[in-house]
C-alpha cells in the first residue's frame, strides 16, 4: 500500500542539475527535499571549472551579485600538440570583457555552497552525509527513497535522480545499464596556486578577466581524449582526461596520474604553470558518450538530469551548462505536472524529453552523435595529425633558403606518404560528416 507522500519532489544530489532543479521547484512552492551524499554541496568536487552564464541566468538572473566567481573569460585558446610544440588558434574579444559576461571560471567548492545556499533559500530542505540506498518502489511506480539512515524510507510524488555519471540509483532501479567504458572518461585536475600578478602578466589579462586554452594530440599517449588550463583568480586549472576503455587498453599502461605529469612538462605548458603550487587534486568521471549513449530520462515517478544522464557535450566540452538547463527543465515538467493535477506516471513527465528534444541540450548531442564513434576508431587524429600539423607548420615558417613551392611540396609529400591520400581523404570525410 502506498504510503502518503512527505514531499512533492526528491531530488538526489547536489551539484548542478540537482541544485538546479531543487531551486526551480521550491521556488514555485513545491515542498522539495534534497539529499546530498558530501559533508556539505560541493564537499567532492574541489576543481575548478568553467561556468556558462547563459543557463544560469535562466534560473538565477541576478546570480553575479553574489555568486563566487573567479575570471570571466575573454579569450578561448585551441591548441594541437605534438612532443615539442603546437599550433592552434585564439579567439579573443573586447566585447567578451564587456557585462554581462559570458563564460567564468569557478571554483567547484564554492560555487556548489553558493548555489546550495539559494536552493535552501527558496525553501527547499536540504540534508547531507546521506546515502540514498534504493528507491522505493509501489508496482512500478517510484514513490520514494530508502536513505542509510535511522527510518531512512522518505515518500514524495515524484524523484529527481541527479547523482552524477553511472547513477547507482537508475542502475539498481533497472532504468539503465551500467554504462560502458568507451561512453565516460576518467579526468585527472590539479589546481596550481600562483601570485594573481604572475596570473595576469603570463596570460596577458586585466584582474577579473582570464583565459581558457583546449588541448588535445600527444599529450594522451595515443588516446581518445583532452587536456585543459584555467586561470582562475589566485590559481590555474589543469587537467587531462581520456576514455575508460583507452586507459583499459592502453598498450604504454599510462596512468592518469603520470599522463598529467607529463602533460605540465610539455614545453609549451611548462611556463605556463612555472612555480605553480599543487594544493589540490581530483579525479572524476565524465559521461562523453554523447546523443547515442543517452539513456531513458523519465518514467513512472522519476527523472534524470545532468551527468546521470549522459548530458555532456564533448565536443565543446560543455557540462555545466547543460546540467543545469537538463535541471530546470525537469523542475518545470513537475511543476506542470502538479499544476495539472493528474498524477506522475510517465505519460505526465513525458514533456521533460519534448522540452530536452526542443531545447539546445538535444539539438547540439544530435549534432554530434557520430563524432564519438569516428574519435574511437581513428586515433590518429591524438597521434599522426599532430605531428603532421606541427611539423608542416615548422616547414613553412623556418627561413632557411628553400623556396615556398618547394616547402609546400615537401609538406604535401609528408602528408601523402604518411597517411597515403585515400586515408587523408578518408579521414576528412568522416570528421565533416561526424560534425556537419
Amino acid at each position: 500500500m502506498k504510503k502518503p507522500s512527505q514531499f512533492d519532489a526528491i531530488v538526489v544530489g547536489a551539484g548542478p542539475s540537482g541544485n538546479a532543479c531543487a531551486y526551480t521547484m521550491a521556488k514555485a512552492g513545491l515542498k522539495v527535499l534534497q539529499i546530498e551524499r558530501g559533508e556539505y554541496p560541493g564537499s567532492k568536487n574541489v576543481q575548478g571549472a568553467i561556468l556558462y552564464a547563459k543557463a544560469l541566468e535562466e534560473i538565477i538572473p541576478d546570480f553575479r551579485e553574489d555568486a563566487p566567481l573567479e575570471r570571466h573569460i575573454i579569450e578561448q585558446r585551441m591548441w594541437m600538440l605534438d612532443d615539442s610544440s603546437f599550433v592552434g588558434t585564439h579567439v579573443r574579444s573586447a566585447d567578451y570583457d564587456k557585462p554581462p559576461y559570458n563564460r567564468y571560471t569557478i571554483i567547484r567548492a564554492q560555487f556548489d555552497k553558493w548555489f546550495s545556499a539559494k536552493v535552501r533559500e527558496a525553501g527547499a530542505l536540504l540534508i547531507c552525509e546521506t546515502t540514498v540506498n534504493h528507491l522505493i518502489m509501489d508496482g512500478d511506480q517510484v514513490v520514494g527513497v530508502q536513505c542509510d539512515r535511522e527510518q531512512g524510507d522518505v515518500y514524495a510524488d515524484v524523484v529527481v535522480l541527479a547523482d552524477g555519471v553511472n547513477s547507482t540509483l537508475a542502475r539498481k532501479a533497472g532504468f539503465h545499464g551500467e554504462i560502458k567504458a568507451q561512453n565516460v572518461a576518467l579526468a585527472v585536475k590539479e589546481i596550481l596556486f600562483l601570485p594573481e600578478d604572475t596570473i595576469r602578466q603570463r596570460f596577458n589579462v586585466g584582474e577579473e578577466s582570464g583565459v581558457v586554452i583546449e588541448m588535445m594530440g600527444r599529450i594522451t599517449d595515443g588516446m581518445m581524449g583532452t587536456g585543459f588550463l584555467y586561470t582562475n583568480k589566485e590559481s590555474l586549472t589543469i587537467g587531462v582526461g581520456c576514455m575508460l576503455s583507452d586507459f583499459k587498453s592502453n598498450p604504454n599502461r599510462t596512468s592518469p596520474y603520470v599522463l598529467l605529469e607529463n602533460m605540465k612538462r610539455h614545453p609549451a605548458i611548462a611556463p605556463l604553470i612555472e612555480g605553480g603550487e599543487m594544493k589540490e587534486y581530483c579525479a572524476h568521471l565524465i559521461p562523453e558518450g554523447g546523443f547515442n549513449a543517452i539513456p531513458q530520462v523519465y518514467g513512472n515517478g522519476w527523472l534524470i538530469a545532468g551527468d546521470s544522464g549522459g548530458f555532456v557535450n564533448a565536443a565543446h566540452r560543455e557540462g555545466s551548462n547543460l546540467a543545469m538547463t537538463t535541471g530546470r527543465l525537469a523542475a518545470e515538467t513537475v511543476i506542470a505536472a502538479k499544476a495539472a493535477g493528474k498524477g506522475f506516471r510517465a505519460d505526465a513527465l513525458k514533456p521533460y524529453k519534448a522540452a530536452l528534444d526542443d531545447s539546445f541540450v538535444m539539438k547540439d548531442l544530435r549534432k554530434y552523435r557520430d563524432l564519438p564513434s569516428v574519435m574511437h576508431k581513428s586515433p590518429q587524429f591524438f597521434t599522426t595529425y599532430p605531428d603532421l600539423v606541427a611539423q608542416a607548420a615548422r616547414t613553412m615558417i623556418t627561413v632557411d633558403g628553400v623556396d615556398k613551392k618547394s616547402k609546400e611540396r615537401e609538406v604535401f609529400a609528408h602528408f601523402r606518404k604518411t597517411r597515403k591520400l585515400t586515408g587523408l581523404m578518408g579521414d576528412a570525410y568522416k570528421l565533416w560528416k561526424a560534425i556537419r
